[in-house]
């Protein structure tokens, strides 16, 4: 069964790259433009993995997560954020939140589709 994931960024290039490397790996991808929009596909469906931009409008990733696990469907679903911020402190908070594992944009899209082998344990 192929895994799905879903990935959170504003950003419709960083959308792209993620999507097209994450699909050419088979994985089935579906997108949200930000938190919000993240939380209402989340409501709609069951992924297997979420990648998530931390910083976006509307709602950022770090509340997205913590809205997220209070989800009893999806509390057990790994999170990676991809973000250009590479702080200690917001790495403490966002594995605080729930993330599995974070990622420093710009970044290579092998080590992503690595990172997401490594944590789906496929």
């Amino acid at each position: 069964m192929t895994a799905t994931i879903l990935t959170v960024d504003d950003s419709a290039s960083i959308r792209l790259t993620t999507r097209v490397a994450l699909s050419n790996a088979g994985y089935q991808v579906t997108e949200a433009v930000d938190g919000l929009d993240g939380i209402s596909k989340l409501k709609a469906g069951q992924f297997d993995l979420i990648v998530t931009d931390l910083n976006m409008p509307n709602m950022d990733g770090l509340t997205m997560i913590r809205e997220l696990r209070k989800m009893p469907a999806h509390m057990g679903v790994p999170v990676i954020f991809l973000t250009t911020e590479s702080d200690n402190d917001l790495k403490q908070q966002a594995k605080a939140a729930g993330a599995t594992g974070w990622l420093t944009k710009p970044f290579d899209p092998e080590s992503l589709v690595k990172i997401v082998r490594k944590v789906l344990g496929k």
